[in-house]
């Protein structure tokens, strides 16, 4: 039997698999941090910080207002653990051995190892492992950069080079953050908070072909609505046709047929989601949250699925330079009531607590509405609150709807 979906009910069915189909009905709990990681599968990082750091903004947009620190403290505690997944990401460590076999294999990970370095310093590499394993963990700052400018990646001192290059073959981990730098240390005194048998590659390590497959899965999941295009993309899987994967895991009931009205190509509904198909079949689910995303966020961080899914043609703007940008610098999505409705350019002033809107964009054929008005206001100002930065200053909006926001 296949499931009959009009395109608004499958973004309702993607939203709820990402835990963005109603706001949150009550004060967020640490545990509900972990909880919505586990959901999405994994946690983009990224440093830039006008306005809260992306896995914390990641979060808010799901649970709401919390204590950042609950990130960092389920870090230190071994509840979660950093790779390289969809890029550099907090994944929960039960998970660890999908992405170990990257670890034994760097060779295959492209810019992010390399082999000539570790092979040219060998000895400062051993040197830096004996200190770490001596004296205990250490960050990139505890090193002094010597001879003036860095050699190498983003100009990286060395020792930084030298860190990475371990942290990529599995050799250290980081066992917490402090003001968001990483603290490196041995793996297996990482691995052992959650581990206390330690790690064997030959017993807890599944083959290459079923921790690929287990990716998938979790792809699915935290998808909810797929399609054989949209899989790899996750986890950053090899390139290829998933299109027998997806039929695989329908035959076991895991995924269920679906047809997306408009669209040729096969699509599937994870079954987690059964309880939503009713409403979704008979076009009466949707979402009811208004909120600022990320633009490192599991909705929009695939260009490709953003226009398929919600003709929303996003590119994030952070790494272009000024002259060429459309939108600003770390422009944000937002989302209302089932739709991607426009996007923000914010800056967040915490000295002076001012939440800046510098521009404020409406998608086409968004028509601007008292109710529009007063979500996209009430997320704003919940999302200024959250930064501490209760004055908001907006600079630039469409007319009607600055006057709306004004009154609001």
């Amino acid at each position: 039997m296949t499931i009959h979906l009009s395109l608004p009910a499958a973004r309702a069915l993607h939203l709820a698999a990402q835990g963005l189909l109603a706001p949150p009905r009550r004060k967020a709990a640490k545990a509900d941090v972990l909880a919505a990681i586990r959901r999405m599968a994994l946690l983009q990082i990224d440093t830039i910080h006008v306005v809260a750091r992306s896995p914390y903004l990641v979060l808010w947009s799901r649970l709401g207002a919390y204590p950042q620190e609950w990130l960092e403290q389920w870090l230190a505690e071994g509840a979660l653990y950093e790779y390289w997944a969809h890029e550099a990401c907090f994944v929960p460590t039960e998970d660890y051995g999908l992405l170990r076999h990257r670890m034994l294999d760097p060779a295959a990970m492209g810019w992010k190892f390399s082999a000539r370095w570790l092979e040219a310093h060998q000895a400062e590499i051993a040197e830096m492992t004996g200190r770490i394993r001596e004296h205990g963990p250490v960050r990139s700052a505890d090193f002094e950069r010597q001879g003036g400018r860095g050699n190498g990646w983003w100009d990286w001192k060395p020792e930084k080079r030298h860190l990475e290059v371990l942290f990529t073959t599995g050799r250290l981990m980081v066992t917490e953050r402090r003001n968001f730098q990483r603290v490196y240390d041995l793996a297996e005194r990482v691995l052992a908070k959650t581990f206390p048998a330690g790690w064997d590659d030959g017993r807890d390590t599944p083959t290459f072909e079923a921790a690929q497959a287990e990716m998938v899965r979790r792809s699915c999941r935290a998808l909810g609505v797929v399609k054989a295009g949209w899989v790899g993309d996750y986890y950053r899987l090899r390139r290829g046709k998933y299109d027998a994967a997806l039929h695989a895991l329908a035959d076991a009931g895991e995924l269920l047929p679906a047809r997306i009205e408009g669209w040729k190509h096969d699509v599937f509904v994870h079954a987690s989601l059964a309880e939503h198909l009713p409403a979704a079949e008979a076009g009466t689910l949707g979402s009811t949250v208004t909120t600022l995303l990320s633009p490192f966020d599991p909705v929009v961080w695939d260009r490709k699925r953003a226009t398929e899914l919600w003709d929303f043609d996003y590119r994030i703007e952070c790494y272009t330079p000024a002259p060429k940008r459309q939108y600003g610098y770390f422009v944000l999505p937002l989302l209302s009531r089932n739709r991607l409705v426009g996007r923000l350019d914010a800056k967040a002033h915490r000295q002076q607590g001012v939440f800046e809107v510098k521009a404020l964009y409406l998608e086409p054929g968004v028509r601007v509405s008292q109710r529009l008005a007063g979500d996209l206001g009430a997320a704003i100002r919940r999302c200024a609150d959250w930064h501490g930065t209760p004055t908001v200053r907006i600079e630039r909006a469409p007319m009607e709807l600055a006057a709306l926001l004004a009154a609001g």
